[in-house]
């Protein structure tokens, strides 16, 4: 059987080369007007009990060439079950070999999560009774931008996800995320909706997920970038989102992403803008602290640098909602690799996990959410 390959699907990303026996040259092609890449999603055909060697030739040149480094592969025959293939990086080229059982076989950066199954959770949780959901407005592909209420205590709690479109664990975390708040047995999440209402966008990019890119919409544009100016033209997503944040205000907010290089999953914050407050970096600090008790997938010793005073970059929407409403907000970020600290040879990080690091957001989230209130009155 002749190899094939292919990525003509929801959130495909690869193309073919070359072909030398069980040699395929490939190359991830770049976000639709933007020089950024690095998400590769593909099927290979034909290939069961061939050492395949897949070449992807131009890995020098994307978006974080250091995520190379020690990174493994998702594979998977049913896309459901995502396990880790060994990968090495040299010469500019990161190479893939696996001999795979079946003559079907997907490859992926990271486990996908396409739009597909965005409705999926869209429809399951529009469905849930007490549930509001209606569309922000559409994005430039003439996609809707879905939006859930969850109504409760006078705190606004605002949670979105996947500004960039290739950090899938994203999605995955606000799979995790609400499933709990949904669930009316758990004593945490009950709780949280005495205190606060919440306000889920997960994902605010469906162009750039359904067209396979790594970083920016269907113009080109890297959307946490846009928050000091968003516009219809750019960046329609950003402007729909801050539209309704203006009208609810937004007191906690969490912006769910995935690090190439950094094997860690770790919290950027607001340190740098133009107002900070002590009593404002307290509450990010305790929620990081009770994080670090709760889940041993989280931990503050790896992380981004830390923006001086008045550095803060305003465009990036963690900055932009302390600045502007005075919120507790911050940026997750999760490992594209593997947890350093707590690895698993198998699965590396992985959908599960990023399910249960949400559930413990949500614990941490409760046990500050009474300081929260005390400093937002």
């Amino acid at each position: 059987m002749t190899l094939s390959v292919s990525s003509a699907f929801d959130g495909g990303n690869i193309r073919l080369i070359s072909a030398d026996g069980d040699r395929l040259d490939l190359e991830i092609v770049r976000d639709h007007q933007s020089d950024f890449y690095q998400w590769f999603y593909f099927r290979v055909t034909g290939g069961a009990g061939r050492p395949l060697e897949l070449r992807l030739t131009n890995a020098s040149g994307s978006a974080y060439p250091h995520g190379w480094h020690n990174y493994r592969a998702c594979m998977s025959y049913d896309r459901e079950d995502w396990k880790r293939i060994d990968c090495s990086y040299a010469d500019g080229v990161l190479t893939l070999r696996t001999t795979p059982t079946s003559d079907s076989v997907w490859f992926a950066y990271f486990a996908p999560y396409t739009m597909e199954r965005h409705h999926d959770l869209v429809a399951s949780a529009a469905a849930v009774e007490g549930v509001e959901y209606r569309s922000l407005g559409q994005t430039l592909d003439g996609q809707e931008l879905d939006y859930f209420r969850l109504p409760g205590g006078p705190l606004q709690v605002w949670l979105y996800a996947r500004q960039h479109p290739g950090e899938t664990m994203a999605e995955y975390w606000m799979e995790g995320a609400i499933e709990r708040l949904l669930d009316d047995s758990d004593p945490v999440t009950r709780r949280l909706r005495e205190q606060a209402t919440f306000h889920i966008v997960p994902n605010m990019n469906p162009d750039g997920s359904r067209r396979g890119h790594l970083r920016t919409n269907a113009a080109g544009v890297n959307l946490n970038r846009e928050w000091h100016a968003p516009s219809l033209e750019r960046s329609p997503e950003v402007l729909h989102v801050l539209e309704e944040m203006k009208k609810t205000g937004v007191d906690f907010a969490m912006d769910v992403h995935g690090d190439e290089a950094i094997a860690a999953s770790f919290l950027a914050g607001f340190e740098g803008i133009p107002s900070w407050k002590r009593e404002q970096q307290d509450l990010f600090d305790a929620f990081s602290a009770a994080l670090v008790r709760i889940s041993p997938d989280f931990q503050t010793e790896k992380g981004y640098e830390i923006p001086r005073p008045g550095e803060a970059n305003l465009s990036m929407s963690t900055a932009q909602l302390a600045e502007r409403f005075g919120a507790c907000s911050m940026t997750l970020e999760m490992p594209f690799k593997d947890n350093d600290d707590l690895p698993d040879p198998v699965y590396g990080w992985s959908p599960e996990r990023c399910r249960l690091l949400a559930r413990a957001c949500l614990d941490a989230l409760h046990a500050i959410v009474g300081r929260v209130k005390e400093y937002r009155r």
